[in-house]
């Protein structure tokens, strides 16, 4: 059955959109027929002014409207979700096939239902190996990555489950039932772009009314009752959109989501950081090794029918704690922010490039590390890889590359 939360905010994701259309129409009209034409232009003849009112409304108009609409495409189409473990997707469509047939009509999962409660204890679980063959990557305490009991999958860095979607979300920033979905890491961008336009859209509009009901007072013509309105309704969509769009552009500065900072100043990431093969436990850090063994085998010991992926599976990462409040991905605000809103400043107001960070993804890490990430292999005095072992897995990445078996992104 649906939770009364979960229904509320789909209703609300339909109706939304229509109260901001039915108040841009209001606006357009007010603004349009009543300030510029029936006062600045018949009334005052200040046609220069009526004129430059008009051009800058209709110009933050279409600005406000692109980028809201990228906005809702971008969530329908592509919100930055995590795949669905095997189990979950299995669990799921049985859920979804016995709720028809007890209630005649199919119902969404409720919300925030778990299905797999602990980790998938496989060595060779699907999905696992997308994290150790990277440098880098978070981890639990036993140094494997952390584990979606609702998704059934591993999380990869930086994501969140959202309970409103029940999927994870790659950094998830927030659910806006404003823009009909989750906030994350394909939408963030666009959602800066349109509170700020949003934000100077109403500001216009306030300065135009706030101009003619000044004159009209002066005029002895009295108030207007239509344009004290618009000024409150802009006044108060201005305030809420200028505070979203600072805090977000402050998210974006310090390269975290709204998620993140909550728990920025107490939060302490642990770092499963890729060390030499055999390197051993050291005075303040474990370590892993992967691929994990099987039944039967002892760590690090690989039976001889093995594949060449395993062999370049096979590495030892030191696990390690961050201090509390560090970001291993705060790059600086100037790089935080062109991570999130583009290399160009053309790209930082035109919503038609995703974010550099949706597309990161390298063998290295999920996100560009900051420079935390070489201070705690300093801080730790983690060994650092031979060169040998570097030209191992070069060249047998581009064995599995040319074989067309390595499903590990780039």
């Amino acid at each position: 059955m649906v939770s009364a939360q979960t229904a509320s905010t789909r209703w609300l994701v339909r109706i939304i959109p229509l109260i901001l259309g039915g108040c841009a129409g209001f606006a357009t009209y007010v603004l349009v027929k009543r300030i510029c034409i029936d006062f600045f232009l018949h009334t005052r003849h200040q046609s220069g002014a009526a004129t430059a009112i008009l051009v800058l409304y209709f110009l933050f108009l279409l600005l406000m409207l692109v980028t809201y609409f990228r906005v809702l495409v971008v969530i329908q189409h592509n919100p930055g979700v995590t795949p669905l473990g095997q189990k979950a997707i299995q669990l799921r469509e049985a859920d979804k096939k016995r709720k028809r047939r007890s209630q005649g009509t199919e119902t969404d999962l409720e919300a925030g239902e778990r299905y797999e409660s602990c980790p998938d204890s496989n060595p060779d679980s699907p999905g696992l190996e997308r994290f150790y063959s990277k440098d880098v990557f978070m981890c639990n305490t036993d140094g494997r990555p952390f584990w979606c009991s609702s998704c059934c999958n591993w999380k990869v860095d930086r994501a969140h489950h959202c309970s409103e979607l029940e999927r994870c979300v790659k950094k998830m920033d927030h659910f806006c039932p404003w823009v009909g979905g989750v906030i994350g890491e394909t939408s963030f961008k666009f959602f800066i772009q349109f509170t700020f336009y949003t934000a100077v859209y109403c500001l216009i509009v306030i300065i135009a009314a706030a101009i003619c009901l000044a004159q009209r007072i002066q005029s002895g013509a009295g108030t207007d009752g239509v344009v004290i309105a618009i000024i409150a309704l802009s006044a108060f969509f201005g305030l809420f959109t200028f505070t979203m769009a600072c805090t977000s552009m402050r998210y974006a500065c310090m390269n975290l989501t709204n998620v993140d900072y909550v728990k920025s100043k107490r939060v302490v990431h642990q770092l499963a950081i890729r060390v030499p093969r055999g390197t051993t436990k050291g005075p303040n850090y474990g370590v892993i090794t992967y691929p994990l063994p099987k039944p039967g085998n002892g760590p690090g010991v690989h039976a001889p029918e093995e594949s060449a992926r395993d062999q370049l599976a096979t590495r030892t990462f030191a696990i390690i704690k961050t201090e509390m409040g560090e970001n291993p991905w705060d790059l600086g605000p100037y790089r935080n922010w062109k991570s999130i809103m583009g290399d160009s400043w053309i790209d930082w107001f035109l919503p038609f490039k995703h974010s550099p960070c949706a597309s990161f993804e390298n063998n290295e890490s999920f996100y560009e590390m900051g420079p935390l990430y070489q201070q705690l292999r300093e801080r730790f005095s983690l060994p650092s890889l031979s060169s040998e072992e570097e030209k191992e897995t070069r060249e047998l990445k581009k064995q599995l590359h040319s074989d067309g078996t390595d499903s590990t992104p780039s």
